[in-house]
């Protein structure tokens, strides 16, 4: 099987595709422009999609007072301190910045909206 998408409900779905897109690099693969205002957002592999909706048959989880541990989505970043200066201009929230005895760089960082997002560049590399 391969992984298709990874759903996260929020409180303003419309607002956080649009920052996605525009700081993550996302495309829109579909978007609904009424509620619950599902949009499927697609790296740049076209592989995998986050599925960003508020859908209120059931409650937003509190992202911002989650540990990111619990929950995160990561993405490859070839420049993390440079994805990380964007992001944080472009409204996130730094939470960690490690860099690990493998040489791997790995940032933590919570979207204007409190979701823990983080920032890979691994010494080696885990997906072709």
């Amino acid at each position: 099987m391969k992984l298709e998408h990874f759903a996260v409900n929020v409180e303003e779905p419309v607002l956080m595709s649009d920052w996605y897109e525009e700081h993550l690099g996302l495309q829109v693969v579909n978007k609904l422009t009424q509620p619950p205002y599902t949009t499927f957002l697609a790296d740049d592999s076209e592989r995998i999609m986050i599925e960003i909706y508020k859908n209120p048959a059931d409650q937003v989880p509190d992202y911002k007072n989650m540990d990111p541990l619990i929950l995160h989505i990561a993405f490859v970043s070839e420049n993390p301190e440079k994805d990380k200066d964007n992001l944080l201009e472009a409204g996130a929230s730094l939470v960690s910045d490690e860099h690990l005895n493998d040489g791997s760089h790995i940032i933590m960082l919570r979207d204007p909206w409190g979701l823990p997002i983080q920032l890979c560049k691994r010494n080696t590399p885990m997906l072709k």
